[in-house]
């Protein structure tokens, strides 16, 4: 069995990692959260001494108070290069989880970086500020999975993607 390289996008709180969590436990699938992977890569170094962070996971949990200084962050990390983060997640990862520019999923989409693109949508959420998330969530993904019916309805709609997932 061939793994697809795989980005789930979504706004904040709608269910992208909970997603992951259960195509790993179906489909024996690896990810690793946009957020961890950047406070691991580069983002602690450049804000443990601002903020005062003792390791790298208080800078992670911190994120959700700095959502706009961690988006513009990850941008200029990637400045030369759109899909560096995505590289450097998927080094290790079969999923990249949040990604939040439209200039990074463009360019890692045209230069085939990811071979499947998931959108995690709940009606019920406030969408995030387009200081935080700029993709347009309707015209980027390969397919949208609703989740507004609880974790259960959530697994049994991942669930009838299998087809996608075991090539």
């Amino acid at each position: 069995m061939q793994k697809l390289k795989i980005l789930i996008i979504g706004h904040a709180r709608h269910g992208k990692d909970t997603s992951a969590e259960i195509i790993k436990e179906l489909f024996d699938y690896s990810f690793e959260s946009s957020s961890i992977a950047a406070a691991r890569i580069f983002l602690y170094d450049k804000l443990k001494d601002k903020y005062g962070y003792g390791n790298f996971i208080e800078c992670f949990e911190d994120r959700v108070n700095r959502r706009t200084e961690w988006y513009d962050e990850i941008k200029a990390f990637n400045s030369e290069d759109p899909s560096k983060l995505a590289k450097e997640i998927l080094k290790e990862s079969d999923m990249y989880v949040g990604m939040r520019s439209n200039t990074e999923i463009i360019n890692c989409v045209d230069t085939g970086v990811f071979n499947l693109v998931i959108g995690i949508y709940d009606y019920r959420k406030p969408l995030e500020s387009s200081d935080s998330f700029d993709i347009n969530l309707w015209e980027r993904e390969d397919i949208i999975i609703p989740n507004s019916q609880g974790i259960e309805e959530l697994r049994n709609r991942l669930k009838k993607c299998k087809p996608l997932f075991i090539q």
